[in-house]
């Protein structure tokens, strides 16, 4: 794939086991947004870096985000005028469920304008702990996010040992495809 992808990590900035970290060295045209807050987040300075992200893309880039990741795309994407080409979502938390934390609280006050007119795909793990009665993969399909549920994977992230993940690259390029990307 020679399209250029905006990772946008959660808490943290997935480590180096975490499948965004491997896709940026399979796909070399991808930028990371950089913010200054990545274990406490600050949804003002996570906007901006997803901002600085988008903007730097010399055309409209395919956002893939993970965990807190999705809700900063929620807001960024109910604000700014940018193009994108699409989204790939992974993982949306539930920011009223019982593992949502503390400090990402401001990322939960969601706009209500929904996705937009760009695809945005929403892949979700059966047994997501960050998820667990499957509310916020329904919120994303109500904003417009095409849903897709897979089995029992955990939060789909660096604990979840899926290392590249292969079964996560066949449903981007699978998305890509059918949107024409």
């Amino acid at each position: 794939m020679s399209r250029r992808f905006v990772m946008v990590p959660g808490i943290g900035g997935s480590g180096p086991e975490h499948w965004q970290s491997h896709w940026e060295s399979l796909y070399p045209n991808t930028l990371r947004i950089e913010p200054n807050s990545w274990d406490e987040p600050d949804l003002a300075d996570w906007f901006a870096a997803l901002d600085r992200a988008v903007a730097a893309a010399p055309y409209p880039p395919v956002l893939v985000c993970h965990s807190l990741g999705c809700l900063l795309f929620a807001h960024w994407r109910a604000a700014s005028s940018r193009a994108i080409a699409a989204a790939f979502l992974v993982a949306v938390p539930d920011r009223s469920g019982p593992a949502f934390p503390a400090q990402a609280k401001a990322f939960g006050a969601l706009p209500a304008t929904g996705f937009g007119e760009r695809p945005v795909l929403a892949v979700a793990s059966e047994n997501d702990p960050y998820d667990p009665k499957a509310s916020a993969i329904a919120w994303a399909a109500r904003q417009g996010a095409w849903p897709r549920r897979l089995g029992p994977r955990g939060h789909l992230n660096e604990a979840s040992n899926l290392g590249a993940w292969p079964e996560g690259q066949g449903l981007l390029a699978d998305f890509l495809d059918e949107i024409g990307e």
